[in-house]
C-alpha cells in the first residue's frame, strides 16, 4: 500500500505546484509535515577555498589538485578572500547578519572522498546568521539559521567494469556555502519553491551558477511528520538531492513512509537516508550522527575571520539587482507582465556568471532596456522573446551569441512601426542575420540592408497584387462577395505570398474588402 501511494504521489508531484501553503492538507489529511533544507552551493570562484588550485570544469580527473587538496602532511590552508566576499553577498541578499568574527572547525569522519579524514567547515561560529527568503507564489517566509563556508569533498564514482570506486580529487577543497534553513516549509511544493527561488538569487548575485545537474547545488532535506496539533515528529535527513523534482518526490516518499510507520504503531528512527530516483523511494544510509560523532574541533591552522562593517558596506555597493526587485522594476517601469519579466530574467540564467564576482557579459535584461529606450516596451519584449530567443534556441546558442546589436533591433522596430517594413519581412531579416551574420558596418544601417534584400514594404503595386490573388482564388473571392468574411484572410495570405512578405497585411485586407464588396 505504501509503495502504491508513493508511485501515485510521484505522478502528482510532476504537475505544477500549487500557489498556497495548504496543499499538503489535501494530500495527508490530519497530518502535518515539517521540512528544513541544507543547500550546498559551490562558490563561483576561480580557485578553491584553501588552495591555489583552479576549480575544475570537466577537466580530466585529478588534474586540478594541489598538495593541500590531497592532504599531504605539512601543507597549510590559505583562505580565498573572493569566496568570503561572495558569501557576504549571499548573506546580504538573504537578509542575514554577517558576523564580525567567524571561525573554522574540523569535522572528522572517514570516507574515501575525504583525503584528510576531516572537512574544514564553520560549525560553531558561521560567517552569517539569521535571515529569511520569501516565497512569492507560496506566500511563505522561510527563516534561515546560518550560512557557513566549507570545503567540498572529492568525487567518487563506482566503475562496475573494474569492480572498484575511482576517486577524482579535482573537486576536493572547492569552496561551498552551506545555507541552512529553519524548519519552516510544510509541503514538497514549498520546498521546491524554496530551492528554485534560492537558486535564482545565488545566480543573480554571482555567488554560484546553481547548476544542480552538474553538482554545483545540492540539497540535504530534513523531514518529520506529526499528527495535526501534536509536537514535531522524529526527523530524518535525505542526502544529496540534485534536482528540484528529486526534492519533491523524495519528500513525498519520506512523508508516506513516516505516516505508514506511525499508523502501524512503530517509531520513526532518526537516520540519514538516500534517494532512489528510479523507485521513487528513500533508503537507509546510516543512523543519524549528532555533533559528538563528528568530534568537531577548532582548526589550529586557520585564524578567525574578522569582517568589519566597512568591508560589508563595500561588498554591498557591488551587489547587482536582486530578482524580486528586478522583476518588480520591469513590471512597474516598462509595463511588462510577470511572465515576460521572468522570461527575460531567465535567459542564460547561471551561464554568464563571472568568476570571483566579476561583472558578467550583458544579458537579455540590459539588452531589452537599451532597445526599449524611446520605444514601446511591450513591442520590444515581444520581438526579443518571440523572435530573437526562438532563433537562438534553433541554433542552440546562448544570448551572448546574439548577432543583432540593440541599435539594429531598435531600428528594425522603428521601420516596422513606421510601415516601411512588414512583420513578415522583419522576421525574414532576423532569420537572414542569424543564418548569415553581416558585418558590423552593414548592421549600422538596417534600412539599407532592408533595401539591399528587397524587403521594403510594397505599396505602389498593392492593387495588382490583390487582383492577381483574386484571380488565383476565384471561389474564395465569391464567398467573400456573398458575405463570408472569414475566407478573406486566405486571399490576404495569397497577397503576402505573391509579395514575398513585403505587402502590408492590413492595407491588403482593407483593399481586398473594398474591391470584393464593390464587385458584389
Amino acid at each position: 500500500m505504501y509503495r502504491r501511494l508513493c508511485v501515485l504521489q510521484t505522478r502528482v508531484s510532476n504537475r505544477s505546484y500549487a500557489s498556497t501553503s495548504a496543499t499538503h492538507l489535501d494530500k495527508w489529511p490530519g497530518w502535518e509535515t515539517v521540512i528544513g533544507i541544507e543547500v550546498h552551493a559551490q562558490i563561483k570562484s576561480r580557485q578553491k577555498l584553501f588552495s591555489e588550485s583552479l576549480n575544475s570544469n570537466d577537466e580530466p580527473p585529478n588534474t586540478h589538485v594541489s598538495l593541500f587538496d590531497a592532504a599531504f602532511p605539512g601543507t597549510l590552508p590559505r583562505l580565498n578572500k573572493y569566496c568570503v566576499d561572495l558569501a557576504i553577498r549571499t548573506a546580504l541578499a538573504l537578509n542575514s547578519t554577517v558576523q564580525p568574527k567567524s571561525a573554522f572547525d574540523r569535522k572528522h569522519y572517514f570516507y574515501r572522498d575525504l583525503p584528510s579524514g576531516y572537512q574544514i567547515t564553520q560549525n560553531y561560529a558561521p560567517l552569517a546568521t539569521g535571515g529569511f527568503l520569501y516565497l512569492d507564489k507560496a506566500q511563505r517566509r522561510v527563516g534561515l539559521k546560518q550560512i557557513q563556508l566549507e570545503q567540498d569533498t572529492a568525487k567518487s564514482t563506482y566503475e562496475q567494469s573494474l569492480g572498484a570506486t575511482q576517486i577524482d580529487l579535482n573537486r576536493a577543497g572547492a569552496g561551498l556555502m552551506e545555507i541552512v534553513s529553519q524548519p519552516d516549509m510544510r509541503s514538497p511544493e514549498e520546498a521546491a519553491a524554496y530551492v528554485r527561488t534560492l537558486q535564482a538569487l545565488l545566480r543573480s548575485v554571482g555567488a554560484s551558477d546553481g547548476n544542480m545537474e552538474q553538482g554545483s547545488l545540492r540539497c540535504d532535506v530534513n523531514v518529520s511528520v506529526n499528527r495535526a496539533g501534536e509536537p514535531f515528529g522524529t526527523r530524518c535527513e535525505i542526502k544529496n538531492l540534485n534536482s528540484i523534482k528529486a526534492v519533491q518526490v523524495a519528500i513525498t516518499s519520506e512523508v508516506y513512509r513516516h505516516i505508514d510507520l506511525i499508523e502501524r504503531g512503530l517509531s520513526v528512527p532518526q537516520e540519514t537516508r538516500g534517494f532512489d530516483e528510479e523507485r521513487a523511494e528513500t533508503f537507509k544510509l546510516r543512523s543519524k550522527e549528532d555533533a559528538p560523532d563528528y568530534r568537531y574541533m577548532p582548526d589550529p591552522n586557520l585564524p578567525p575571520v574578522l569582517i568589519t562593517e566597512a568591508h560589508v558596506d563595500k561588498v554591498r555597493q557591488t551587489m547587482p539587482e536582486l530578482p524580486t526587485a528586478l522583476s518588480t522594476r520591469l513590471q512597474n517601469d516598462y509595463g511588462l507582465t510577470e511572465r515576460q519579466a521572468e522570461v527575460l530574467m531567465s535567459v542564460d540564467s547561471g551561464v554568464n556568471i563571472g568568476y570571483d564576482g566579476e561583472v558578467a557579459p550583458p544579458g537579455a535584461v540590459p539588452y531589452f532596456e537599451e532597445v526599449a529606450r524611446g520605444r514601446d516596451p511591450k513591442v520590444v519584449v515581444n520581438w526579443i522573446t518571440q523572435e530573437l530567443l526562438a532563433q537562438l534556441s534553433r541554433l542552440d546558442e546562448q544570448f551572448s551569441a546574439n548577432p543583432i546589436p540593440p541599435s539594429a533591433l531598435g531600428e528594425l522596430i522603428d521601420l516596422l512601426q513606421g510601415g516601411k517594413i512588414t512583420g513578415t519581412s522583419a522576421k525574414t531579416l532576423i532569420r537572414h542575420i542569424f543564418n548569415s551574420p553581416p558585418s558590423t558596418e552593414s548592421l549600422s544601417s538596417v534600412s539599407k540592408l532592408v533595401d539591399d534584400l528587397g524587403l521594403s514594404a510594397t505599396s505602389s503595386d498593392l492593387q495588382s497584387l490583390c487582383e492577381e490573388a483574386i484571380s488565383i482564388l476565384p471561389e474564395e473571392a465569391d464567398l467573400v462577395r456573398k458575405g463570408n468574411e472569414k475566407v478573406l484572410m486566405k486571399i490576404v495570405g495569397q497577397v503576402m505570398k505573391l509579395s514575398k512578405g513585403t505587402a502590408d497585411g492590413k492595407a491588403a485586407r482593407a483593399l481586398l474588402h473594398k474591391m470584393l464588396k464593390t464587385d458584389g
